[in-house]
C-alpha cells in the first residue's frame, strides 16, 4: 500500500489545521531523514509506560495543554529538550502523527503512550480507563465528532489506511481536546501505519500568557511549525460531550457555582498553589493528598462525589475540586472580604498563603476577564 500524501486544512470537527503526512511521504519531501523508531518523551519520560496487554497506569494528574505545535518535519531531541528546559514551561510531550484514511475520510491521528498521554486529555476523557486500556491493546480511540460523523461502533474492526492498511478495533470515543486531531492509536500501531515520529508536541506552561507562549514555541521550532494557542475561544471545549467539565479551568468554574459568592479564580489559585493543577498530587510532607491537597480527616468530612461514580476520591479532580469549594463555603468564602480571607486561611493556616492565593486569584481574573 503506497503512502498517502495529505495536507489537511481542517478536521471533522472543523478545528485547527494540521500539516501531517505519513512517514514515507515526509521522507520524500525532505532530503534529511527524520528520527526513526517510536517517539520518545522529554528527559525523564513518563512515570509508567505499559504498552501491551491493555494495562495502563492509574490517572494521578491532569495536564492542561496550552499549545499544540505541528512541525513541518520530525522534531530533533535538541529542539524538544530546549522546549522542556525553557523557563516557566512545566511539561512537554512529543508525539508521532500523520494523516490517515478511515471510512473513506482523511483525518489526523496521533500515536501515543496511553499511560502518559491520558493526562493531557480533558478530565472526563482522562478518567475513562477503558479507553486507555483499549489503546494499550492497540485499538484506536476517536473524537466524539468523528465517531458520530463516520458512524463508528465500539468493538468493530475498521481498515486504517496509511503506509499499510491494518484492521484495528475501535476502542471508544471521547473528547480529545485537540483541534484538528480526531484519532489516537498506540505507538506500535502508529509505527506500523507509518505515522511520523516526533512530528507534533504539546506544551504546558501554567500562568504564562498563552499568546506569548505560542510565539516562543514558534520561535524555538522554526517558521515551518503550525502553532495553535489552545486557549483561543474558537478552540475552547466547554465540556467533554457528556455535560462534564473539559479542563481544570472548567472544573473550577463549575465547582464555584455550588457556593454563591465564591469566585472560581480562588479555586484556581488554590489548585495552582497546592498541586500546580494536579501536577504534584502525591502525598505532602504533612500527609495531604490529591490535586487540592486535602488531609484525609478533612476529606472524610468534606469529600464530594463530583462525577457521580459512587465514591468520593481524594485523588480524582472531579471530586477534589468541588470538595475544596464545599470546604471553603463552609468557612464563609462566599461572603467575600474578611470572610474569604479567613476561609482561605482555614485551608492553610498561614497569612503568606492567603495573600499568595488572593493575589493569584486577581491574576486569573485579569487574564480571563
Amino acid at each position: 500500500m503506497t503512502a498517502i500524501a495529505v495536507l489537511l486544512v481542517g478536521s471533522l470537527a472543523g478545528g485547527a489545521y494540521g500539516a501531517m503526512t505519513t512517514e514515507k511521504d515526509d521522507e520524500k519531501r525532505s532530503s534529511s531523514k527524520g528520527p526513526q523508531g517510536e517517539p520518545t518523551g522529554f528527559p525523564g519520560g513518563p512515570v509508567t509506560t505499559v504498552t501491551d496487554g491493555g494495562q495502563v497506569a492509574p490517572l494521578r494528574r491532569i495536564v492542561q495543554p496550552d499549545v499544540l505545535a505541528v512541525a513541518g518535519r520530525p522534531l530533533g531531541q535538541a529542539q524538544i529538550a530546549k522546549l522542556a528546559k525553557a523557563r516557566k514551561i512545566r511539561d512537554v510531550i512529543p508525539v508521532a502523527g500523520g494523516a490517515i484514511q478511515l471510512q473513506g475520510r482523511q483525518i489526523n491521528a496521533l500515536a501515543v503512550d496511553p499511560s502518559s498521554f491520558r493526562s493531557w486529555t480533558p478530565p472526563g476523557t482522562a478518567k475513562r480507563t477503558e479507553l486507555w486500556s483499549g489503546l494499550a491493546a492497540h485499538q484506536f480511540v476517536v473524537s466524539t465528532s468523528a465517531a458520530e460523523q463516520l458512524q463508528l461502533n465500539r468493538g468493530t474492526q475498521y481498515p486504517v489506511v496509511g503506509r499499510t492498511m491494518p484492521n484495528l478495533v475501535m476502542g471508544g470515543a471521547g473528547a480529545l481536546g485537540l483541534p484538528g486531531i480526531d484519532m489516537l492509536v498506540s505507538r506500535k500501531a502508529g509505527t506500523d501505519i507509518g505515522l511520523v515520529p516526533n512530528i507534533a508536541v504539546l506544551v504546558n506552561a501554567p500562568g504564562v500568557d498563552p499568546a506569548k507562549l505560542a510565539s516562543a514555541v514558534r520561535k524555538t521550532l522554526g517558521g515551518g511549525a503550525n502553532v495553535v494557542n489552545l486557549h483561543e475561544s474558537k478552540y475552547r471545549q466547554p465540556s467533554d460531550g457528556g455535560g462534564r467539565p473539559g479542563s481544570y479551568l472548567d472544573l473550577y468554574k463549575q465547582a464555584a457555582t455550588s457556593c454563591p459568592g465564591l469566585s472560581w479564580t480562588v479555586l484556581a489559585a488554590i489548585g495552582q498553589v497546592e498541586s500546580d493543577h494536579g501536577r504534584n498530587a502525591g502525598r505532602s510532607s504533612a500527609g495531604a493528598l490529591g490535586p487540592m491537597q486535602f488531609m484525609p480527616a478533612t476529606w472524610k468530612a468534606y469529600g464530594v462525589d463530583g462525577d457521580g461514580d459512587g465514591k468520593a476520591d481524594i485523588m480524582n479532580p472531579f471530586d477534589a475540586v468541588p470538595g475544596a469549594a464545599k470546604y471553603l463555603c463552609a468557612n464563609g468564602a462566599g461572603k467575600g472580604g474578611q470572610s474569604l480571607y479567613r476561609a482561605v486561611w482555614h485551608y492553610n493556616h498561614a497569612d503568606w498563603y492567603v495573600q499568595k492565593v488572593l493575589n493569584l486569584a486577581k491574576a486569573y481574573a485579569a487574564r480571563f476577564a
